[in-house]
């Protein structure tokens, strides 16, 4: 089984192809750049670097958000575009998890994966390993990152912080749990692709046509339109 992963979900771009147990090419970059002019590009690059092409691939799985909403519908786009021409199964992972399994097996608690959501929100959520497997404690959602860790402060166990939007919310963090909370390495940060090919891999497929990107609340601009509907209507 060949498995392409693709995660634009936020400014890293990942790609990676796997064969069963083994990463046979990964690529990933963190970087301010248009993703939807290098997507295909990668993709093309790593397939002929493992001396693959399209059609050896069996399975597609992408980064379904939360994030930047243009990068996650990019890859989105993308993935169902690809799994549709090749007829082959699709899946989606939370791009929060891929960043939890990445360094939630080596450590004795729970992480907790974060991005930046404006305004001192984050998106995050809670996972933990359990038998080997990467369980889910609290699901994803978004709210004020001190609010988050006083929620935590209570946890049982310690938490690792991960994510490359980590300082702009580690001050509040080591306020609120002090030795509770662990962070992960610098060069942990970026979400590996190769993750979220594993994570996909067994996982059965979705239906391509309804599947669409999970953005945990609206995009601003659809939230105004709503809020403005519904006061005219109300009127």
């Amino acid at each position: 089984m060949k498995v392409l992963a693709i995660d634009t979900s936020n400014y890293p771009l990942g790609i990676a192809v796997i064969d069963e147990e083994k990463v046979i090419g990964e690529y990933i970059t963190n970087v301010k750049k248009n993703h939807s002019i290098r997507v295909m590009p990668t993709i093309e690059t790593v397939l002929k670097d493992c001396d693959l092409t399209a059609k050896d691939l069996t399975k597609i799985v992408v980064a379904q958000g939360p994030g930047s909403y243009t990068g996650v519908r990019i890859g989105v786009t993308i993935a169902k575009t690809l799994a549709w021409t090749l007829n082959i199964p699709l899946v989606g992972v939370s791009s929060l998890e891929i960043l939890a399994a990445s360094v939630g097996r080596y450590f004795p608690g729970a992480v907790s994966p974060l991005f930046d959501g404006r305004r001192g929100q984050i998106y995050t959520g809670l996972y933990q390993y359990e038998n080997e497997v990467l369980t889910t404690v609290k699901k994803d959602h978004i709210l004020q990152s001190r609010d988050w860790v006083e929620q935590l402060r209570s946890f049982s166990k310690p938490v690792l912080f991960i994510g490359n939007d980590l300082p702009l919310h580690r001050a509040v963090i080591e306020e609120v749990m002090g030795e509770k909370a662990y962070f992960a390495e610098i060069t942990e940060q970026n979400p590996r692709p190769a993750e979220l090919a594993f994570l996909g891999m067994n996982k059965n497929g979705v239906d391509i046509h309804s599947f669409v990107p999970n953005y945990v609340r609206l995009a601003e601009a659809e939230a105004k339109w709503m809020e403005a509907n519904k006061t005219k209507n109300s009127n």
